[in-house]
């Protein structure tokens, strides 16, 4: 298929702000009972009838959490919504409706925010959520996308970052560090295209990690298949921002140690040879890397034969006493304090 060079490119000031809600809302499909009003009115009704509520909110913007170089736009509005997804899911929820509020610069034409929408759109029809509302505005400069995600539960069946005992197993869902070895290739071959803009990158090697970084999957079989297993975890949380921070984040909650072998984090082969052709650590790339929105949580030993040979599952370690504190059992046995080294976006803006 030849590339059109070409292609149409619609002022968004054509339409005004309530046409683009009009224009992008269109196809807006409801599934979910709950959803007594959504786009059309001044605020959404929702009824969770006995259930509790869950919300998360996180906003996303160019140049600090994605580079538009080489994150297609219809992948940035599916990404956008699954590192709201979750963290429902890491309140051991369900995940029901979205808001979603954008604000962009007069650089991108209709037909960019259409694709935008059209990943949302995907998204929240694989993974059947309701988008009910939200917001557009200009900015001055580049992009700026703000999902905000809700979620019910039964009150029992929600798990806070509080709950981790001295004894619990730690566990991990899928592999980690994947989404940001995938954004150091990523990286490399933007400043190679910079230098030579005729230069085509050869990425097949490096499919896995690059699609953990542009088009992340959030855990939403997880509750459910806990929930098979009867298994109700102590604490969990999201894995977005490095494994350390995550298990900190835990300990600090719960007040109490941790000891985190490394031998036991699972790692995808990809992850291993592409650390080797960089000559970084793959510990530390797991450790400090983040984005892999897999869900790490914390179980009573008595669970432990319900888990242990589920492939979605890897035990990397337990929690101790507090004053034990938290540590790296490396694989020459070494013991050694964890420090979180996770991505700050705050610190990045200030240095």
């Amino acid at each position: 298929m030849i590339e059109d060079k070409n292609p149409k490119k619609t002022s968004i000031g054509e339409l005004g702000e309530f046409g683009l809600i009009d224009y992008l809302t269109k196809n807006i499909k409801i599934s979910h009972s709950s959803t007594i009003k959504g786009i059309g009115d001044d605020a959404a009704v929702l009824d969770f009838k006995n259930k509790k509520a869950v919300v998360s909110t996180d906003l996303l913007v160019e140049g600090v959490h994605f580079d538009l170089a080489y994150m297609p736009i219809k992948h940035l509005g599916y990404k956008a919504v699954m590192v709201n997804l979750s963290d429902v899911y890491a309140m051991n929820a369900e995940a029901t409706h979205i808001t979603v509020s954008i604000a962009i610069s007069n650089r991108f034409p209709l037909e960019a925010v259409e694709e935008l929408y059209k990943g949302i759109r995907l998204a929240c029809e694989k993974y059947n959520i309701d988008l009910i509302g939200g917001d557009t505005t200009s900015s001055t400069k580049g992009m700026l996308i703000s999902v905000t995600a809700f979620g019910e539960a039964n009150q029992e069946d929600i798990v806070y970052r509080n709950g981790a005992n001295a004894g619990d197993l730690l566990v991990v869902t899928g592999d980690i560090g994947g989404a940001y070895l995938g954004l150091q290739v990523l990286e490399r071959e933007k400043q190679v295209f910079q230098v030579n803009p005729n230069m085509q990158p050869d990425l097949d090697m490096y499919s896995y990690i690059i699609e953990r970084q542009l088009k992340p999957e959030a855990r939403q079989d997880i509750p459910g298949l806990l929930k098979a297993l009867d298994i109700k975890p102590t604490s969990m949380i999201d894995v977005s921002d490095g494994l350390s921070s995550e298990i900190l984040h835990i300990c600090k909650q719960s007040k109490v140690g941790c000891n985190l072998f490394e031998e036991k984090i699972p790692l995808d082969p990809q992850v291993i040879s592409t650390c080797e052709e960089f000559k970084v650590d793959s510990t530390t790339m797991a450790l400090s890397g983040g984005e892999d929105y897999e869900l790490l949580f914390t179980i009573k030993q008595d669970d432990y034969p319900k888990i242990k040979a589920n492939p979605n599952f890897t035990i990397i370690g337990h929690m101790t006493q507090e004053s034990e504190g938290v540590h790296l059992i490396t694989r020459a046995n070494q013991k050694v304090e964890m420090v979180a080294k996770g991505w700050n976006p705050l610190k990045k803006e200030e240095e």
